[in-house]
């Protein structure tokens, strides 16, 4: 399949014009959002890549960091600011990973990034999704995004692995989009963020 080659390709130019078109929406965000969280925008962390490479995933900080009175982080739904919430219901959240794609470490299209904690937990099929480079959006998110199980959301993960094509992505961009409009699917249905993987059958 000759796809794979030029959608490196496809991904920096598209990555790259997006960037320069947002860049006000992303420039008062980052103000808010450092009013909001103390001086703190931006969050990092590690997630695997591509065959399980580690690397530094970035998004924009929509939780501050209040914690009880024994020092333990107060739930996901009480740490989500009002405009933590917004920007996460329009997924302005996930638009610092175009940094991520420009550095290579992401593609557009690919299966989420998720937590490193998780990589002992998948079987051999669920571990299947890092044969190809993780995406900001997938076939997972069109499909359900955090309002389906996590046995679900692999199976669309390995599909689109085994179906990585440019029609299938130029879809994906497209579902992706009307989400956002409509915004489906933000959140699971008990928790304000997905719940934790916890192994096979979950």
């Amino acid at each position: 399949m000759i796809y794979p080659y030029f959608k490196r390709i496809i991904d920096f130019t598209l990555s790259l014009i997006a960037l320069l078109v947002l860049s006000p929406i992303l420039l008062i965000v980052t103000i808010l959002l450092y009013i909001m969280n103390q001086g703190k925008p931006f969050f990092t962390q590690e997630r695997p890549g591509k065959n399980a490479r580690i690397f530094k995933v970035i998004k924009f900080k929509t939780m501050n960091d209040k914690k009880d009175s024994s020092g333990k982080l107060l739930s996901d739904k009480e740490r989500l600011t009002p405009i933590g919430q917004l920007v996460r219901s329009t997924s302005i959240d996930e638009l610092p990973q175009l940094i991520n794609v420009l550095k290579g470490d992401m593609s557009l299209i690919g299966p989420r990034p998720l937590l490193v904690k998780y990589l002992p937990l998948y079987n051999e099929k669920q571990a299947r999704r890092h044969e190809v480079k993780p995406g900001i959006t997938g076939w997972a998110q069109v499909n359900g995004r955090n309002a389906i199980s996590w046995e679900q959301k692999f199976d669309y993960d390995v599909w689109y692995v085994d179906n990585i094509s440019f029609i299938l992505d130029l879809g994906i961009i497209f579902k992706t989009l009307k989400k956002v409009i409509f915004r489906e699917n933000i959140n699971s249905n008990t928790s304000a963020t997905m719940e934790a993987f916890k192994g096979y059958g979950n």
